[in-house]
């Protein structure tokens, strides 16, 4: 198999990063198929994807003229078999289940070709952890995006099984849909980015769960020193609060302590009061206006970030 024999993406999964990594593809010739468990769910993502080529072609990530046929190359469906039809390669982003990882990417190794390649888009997990599950560890690696509307640094690790033709191509693949990949020489938690990442949000977390500080004076620390436009709550609200969930506590379940523990209880609040970040215009902060995109974040005493 040769890159040029890669045509056609099978996304699973409808949400954010499904989104972005279909457009991206379909932007670049490709054509794409979104799958997911219900036709509501894809109605949602097809609307979101609409208003996100807009602003891709606003901000002048792609032509105007390109937007229509992008869009066109796009369909989506909540049956197997269908999106299994002459799929070239597969990234996947479902919950970070390690076990429904494996299960999901099992269902289309009994349905794609042989030649199929299975990339993973997980923030968090090793491939290796549902490789043996997936039917085809040595065609299976992670291709990790991060937010495509702001960087086009992607991260492109295999494991020990996986075969290096398949991370040769998933990486010339990458290249073909504009992306800068990090190739990893193993497997590595969170990838390079995510991994630093990671330690940072986990500091912050635990800081806030002890009332060692507000949530506010511990992003207007890092960023009045470090010279950034956002924070880690800031970064955790652009994530998505339910994701960020999803990851601690899972870590938490896996290494039992009581640090990952109270991290995981108290994003769970926010969880349970709907507050999801940008995505709800409610997180540890209000949009579409947050506190710490004000002039005076950092230079002044605020009363909360969520005023």
């Amino acid at each position: 198999m040769d890159i040029k024999d890669i045509r056609k993406i099978l996304i699973l999964g409808a949400g954010t990063m499904g989104q972005q990594i279909g457009l991206l593809c379909a932007f670049h010739g490709y054509d794409v198929v979104i799958y997911d468990l219900k036709q509501k769910i894809l109605a949602d993502a097809r609307k979101r994807i609409q208003r996100k080529a807009d602003k891709w072609v606003l901000s002048n990530q792609f032509p105007a003229m390109d937007k229509e046929p992008a869009l066109n190359r796009i369909t989506m469906t909540d049956n197997l078999d269908e999106a299994a039809e002459g799929i070239d390669l597969i990234s996947e982003s479902v919950p970070e289940d390690p076990e429904l990882k494996g299960k999901i990417f099992y269902e289309f190794h009994k349905r794609c070709k042989e030649e199929t390649i299975f990339t993973t888009n997980t923030s968090s997990l090793l491939p290796s952890m549902f490789a043996k599950t997936s039917g085809r560890p040595d065609r299976l690696c992670a291709l990790h995006f991060h937010d495509i509307s702001i960087t086009n640094i992607v991260d492109v690790m295999p494991h020990a099984t996986t075969s290096p033709e398949v991370t040769e191509l998933v990486t010339s693949f990458a290249q073909a849909i504009g992306q800068i990949p990090i190739v990893l020489k193993r497997e590595n938690n969170g990838y390079v980015f995510n991994n630093m990442l990671m330690a940072l949000m986990d500091s912050a977390l635990s800081m806030a769960a002890n009332d060692i500080a507000p949530i506010e004076e511990i992003d207007r620390s890092w960023m009045g020193i470090m010279h950034t436009l956002i924070g880690p709550f800031g970064i955790m609200d652009s994530i998505g609060l339910d994701t960020v969930w999803k990851v601690t506590d899972y870590w938490a379940s896996q290494l039992n302590t009581g640090k990952a523990k109270n991290n995981a209880a108290f994003l769970k609040k926010y969880m349970d009061e709907g507050r999801l970040g940008i995505k709800t215009n409610q997180g540890f902060y209000k949009y579409p206006n947050p506190a710490y995109a004000r002039p005076d974040f950092i230079s002044n005493k605020l009363p909360s970030a969520t005023d």
